[in-house]
């Protein structure tokens, strides 16, 4: 096992829109960040097509082109960025510990942008449509539904509120639940059943995706795990309303997180230990967010985490 023989001053986990943007950040701040890619470059923008709400871009922009120009931006500035799978990190000694491979880095500071994964059904179909037609963000996508009629894959809070969202846009939204009961609460799914656009199908799952071949959902074959019957839906977008999945299961013990995985954070980006702040280690972007998780609050709080960085590390001396 090869050890490191420097410090660093600061390693960011990540490179989603928060892990750059606090790449930048840092590296304008002369710290020369090392940014570890991770499993999933360029985190859920890169799964996804065309990008209208990121300001500056009156026209949109594909995700993969924000990625890639946030990334040119934080290497010109001096950041560093590795194609690393992290394997374990230890944040209870000081020089922190991470262990990437078989090498080990040593850091003053921890900037945690590792996100949130959407979950999905794993079909074959579903994955090869998403940023197609199928999307796990109503918010990001939901105004390309005008007038159409589409899908909402879930029983809990999350689908009601991605259905309710969607009837702004859509002329018709079907709930697709696998079981007869909702998991969600009573007030969002009595909201969800007394609006005129919402539509139900109980103890029904999706087979498959349709419109591979033509790139764009043409409809979704169902079946009824109750009846055993199967049958077409024809809609033109399907949503995953089934929630998301934080990244952060290699900090548990080591860092506070929430009932559901989420990094808990004081002022944004603070991260605590027992309720104590953690000094050095900050987190931003989807693994601490589960309200928003949009591109422009995940940069936002990218920011933060890296002023608040070059603070503590003013602090040390260094």
């Amino acid at each position: 096992m090869h050890d490191s023989p420097e410090v660093r001053d600061v390693l960011i986990l990540g490179s989603g829109c928060s892990g750059l943007t606090a790449a930048i950040y840092a590296a304008r701040a002369n710290l020369k960040p090392l940014v570890l890619e991770g499993h999933e470059p360029g985190g859920q923008l890169s799964i996804t097509t065309l990008v209208e709400n990121f300001p500056g871009w009156p026209e949109g922009v594909q995700g993969p082109e924000l990625v890639d120009n946030m990334k040119k931006q934080a290497v010109r500035f001096g950041a560093e960025l590795r194609m690393a799978h992290l394997t374990s990190v230890d944040l209870l000694r000081f020089p922190f510990e991470v262990q990437v491979g078989k090498d080990i880095i040593h850091t003053r500071s921890i900037i945690i942008a590792s996100g949130a994964s959407a979950r999905w059904l794993g079909l074959p179909s579903e994955q090869a449509l998403i940023g197609f037609g199928v999307s796990s963000c109503a918010t990001c996508d939901g105004f390309f539904t005008a007038g159409k009629e589409i899908a909402v894959i879930g029983g809990g809070d999350s689908a009601m509120e991605e259905a309710l969202f969607l009837t702004r846009f859509a002329s018709k939204v079907t709930l697709i639940n696998r079981s007869e009961a909702f998991r969600a609460s009573r007030i969002m799914l009595e909201r969800a059943i007394e609006h005129p656009q919402i539509h139900f199908l109980h103890n029904t799952v999706v087979e498959e995706v349709l419109g591979v071949e033509e790139r764009d959902v043409r409809g979704l074959m169902l079946h009824n795990r109750k009846t055993g019957e199967r049958s077409h839906l024809p809609v033109q977008f399907m949503f995953l309303g089934i929630g998301h999945e934080p990244n952060a299961s290699m900090f548990k013990g080591q860092i506070d997180l929430d009932d559901d995985g989420y990094v808990k954070t004081e002022h944004n980006v603070f991260t605590t230990r027992q309720g104590v702040q953690l000094h050095g280690v900050y987190a931003c972007g989807d693994v601490q967010d589960r309200r928003y998780r949009q591109a422009i609050t995940a940069a936002g709080t990218g920011c933060m985490a890296a002023l608040e960085v070059e603070k503590y590390l003013e602090e040390l001396g260094k």
